[in-house]
């Protein structure tokens, strides 16, 4: 059965591993819905991590290619824990000084922060987990998404592990 996993790889920060990395997740048919890499907690090494749907079955097998790679040092599925996970979107909207009062009542609500205000448009902050994106999305379509940036999901499991 199909589901999403939210997986972390600790690789070394080098040229290259990024491409490896998403290489392997498209020769085994695993689509990629999101993926953030950043500095870990250790010099010279880079967290990924990669959110994508497929079989338990399938994933372990990814898994295990993973770890064939030189580069990887730790593969973990973050999803198979409780996990804390989060994401940045920016939302340029068309706001009208009319619109405003109604647009920033959203924001307040999402706990959001306007972080640009041009003549006809606002940009928009939201941090949350990706359903709290998706409704403050929906919430501004009405008023006309200009453009949107989303940074995808970066994650951790919860407690002391």
């Amino acid at each position: 059965m199909n589901r999403k996993h939210t997986i972390a790889i600790l690789v070394n920060d080098q040229p290259g591993v990024l491409q490896r990395v998403s290489g392997l997740f498209g020769r085994r048919g695993f689509n990629i819905e999101s993926i953030t890499v950043g500095s870990s907690e250790e010099p010279g090494l880079s967290r990924m991590v990669i959110v994508t749907t497929g079989d338990d079955h399938t994933l372990e097998q990814v898994q295990k290619q993973l770890y064939k790679l030189i580069d990887v040092i730790k593969v973990i599925d973050v999803s198979g824990n409780p996990m804390v996970g989060r994401e940045l979107g920016l939302i340029k909207i068309g706001a009208e000084p009319s619109a405003r009062p109604e647009i920033l009542g959203i924001v307040e609500t999402f706990r959001a922060a306007v972080v640009d205000i041009g003549p006809s448009t606002l940009i928009v902050q939201v941090v949350g987990d990706s359903e709290k994106i998706d409704a403050m999305i929906e919430l501004l379509k009405p008023y006309g998404i200009r453009e949107l940036s989303r940074t995808g999901v970066t994650a951790m499991n919860r407690g002391f592990r």
